[in-house]
C-alpha cells in the first residue's frame, strides 16, 4: 500500500514517453496532461463500467508526454506540500540548482552514506 512515507512505485513522466488511458494513470498524470500540457480531457463512462477518453475532443486510448517532468519532495516530509499532493512538476517549472548534498542514505542498506553529506554539487 502506498503511504506518504512510501510513495510509490511511480514512473515519472518523460518527453515521448506514452501512458495507457486508464482511471489509475488519469489520476496520477491527468494533472500534467490539463494544466501544464494544456489539452482538455473528457472521460465518458460506458454502461459496463468502461472509460473512454477524449482528448481535445479526439477519442485517445493512450497520451505521449511533451515534456519531462520532476518529483519534487519538500525538505520536511511530513510538513510538506509537494509532489505527493500536487503531482508532478514540469522541467520549464524549475527554477535554481541545487548547490549540495543534505542527507544521503543507501538504498540498499539505509545506512547513512557520510562521505556524500554536506558535498559541493558541481
Amino acid at each position: 500500500s502506498w503511504t506518504l512515507d512510501n510513495f510509490g512505485p511511480v514512473w515519472i513522466p518523460e518527453a515521448g514517453k506514452s501512458i495507457e488511458l486508464t482511471p489509475y494513470n488519469m489520476a496520477l498524470y491527468g494533472r500534467c496532461i490539463t494544466v501544464y500540457e494544456h489539452h482538455s480531457v473528457k472521460e465518458e463512462m460506458g454502461e459496463d463500467g468502461s472509460v473512454t477518453y477524449y482528448i481535445d475532443g479526439q477519442q485517445a486510448k493512450e497520451y505521449t508526454f511533451l515534456m519531462d517532468y520532476y518529483f519534487m519532495m519538500g525538505d520536511n516530509r511530513h510538513e510538506s506540500l509537494d509532489s505527493r499532493f500536487w503531482g508532478f512538476v514540469p522541467e520549464d517549472h524549475i527554477v535554481g540548482r541545487a548547490s549540495y548534498v543534505w542527507f544521503s542514505r543507501d538504498p540498499e542498506t539505509g545506512d547513512i552514506r557520510w562521505d556524500r553529506m554536506f558535498k559541493s554539487i558541481e
